[in-house]
C-alpha cells in the first residue's frame, strides 16, 4: 500500500529538455524599422551627466532617469530635476517624478497620467 501513496517523478529524457532561445541573436526587423520612439532608462551620477542625456531627450525618446546616486545630495538633485523640467518644456513634453528616485520625461505628444493604477484587494 506504501508504493501507492509514493509520487511518481515522471524522468526526462534526453529529447524532452528545454531548448533556450538567446534574445540577444533574435531580431525581429519589422518591429525596428517601424520603431520612432524608446524609452531609455539612464543612471545620473552627476549634474554634469545631464550632458549626454539631452541629446537622447532632444531626440524624442522617452527617459526614464534614475536620480539614486543622487539621493544624498539634496542640492545636486534640485538642479538635476529643475534641468529636467526645462528639457521638458524645451520640447513641449511632460516631466514627473515616479518616486524619490526615478524621473519620467516623455517627448510632445506623450502624457504622464498622475493617477497610480492599484490592484484590487
Amino acid at each position: 500500500m506504501a508504493s501507492v501513496l509514493k509520487k511518481r517523478i515522471p524522468r526526462i529524457s534526453d529529447k524532452s529538455k528545454r531548448k533556450f532561445i538567446d534574445l540577444n541573436d533574435l531580431r525581429m526587423p519589422e518591429l525596428n524599422e517601424s520603431v520612432k520612439t524608446t524609452v531609455k532608462v539612464a543612471e545620473i551620477y552627476k549634474y554634469e551627466d545631464l550632458l549626454q542625456l539631452s541629446d537622447f531627450i532632444y531626440n524624442g525618446n522617452i527617459m526614464l532617469v534614475d536620480c539614486s546616486a543622487l539621493s544624498n545630495d539634496d542640492a545636486t538633485l534640485k538642479r538635476v530635476t529643475e534641468e529636467l523640467k526645462s528639457m521638458g518644456r524645451d520640447i513641449e513634453g511632460d516631466v514627473a517624478a515616479l518616486s524619490k528616485e526615478f524621473l519620467i520625461l516623455t517627448p510632445k505628444g506623450i502624457s504622464i497620467d498622475r493617477n497610480k493604477v492599484r490592484g484590487f484587494y
